[in-house]
């Protein structure tokens, strides 16, 4: 079986305070995880969040 190497891409806007990870970024991490857990052919190598940036700037999460 042949195996695609994925990143996980998150982007979402702030919450109003600024200070935390917006409740949608969790849930969008917890729906790409539970799609590549049904799908072993897809392997998870970094995940790009941009949380509330342009979508040109993000942080990489290994």
């Amino acid at each position: 079986m042949q195996v695609y190497k994925a990143a996980k891409y998150i982007r979402l806007s702030y919450t109003d305070d600024k200070s935390n990870e917006s409740n949608s970024v969790g849930n969008q991490r917890k729906l790409i995880e539970d799609f590549v857990s049904r799908h072993p052919e897809i392997e998870l190598v970094s995940e790009k969040v941009d949380d509330g940036y342009s979508g040109v700037i993000f942080v990489e999460v290994r």
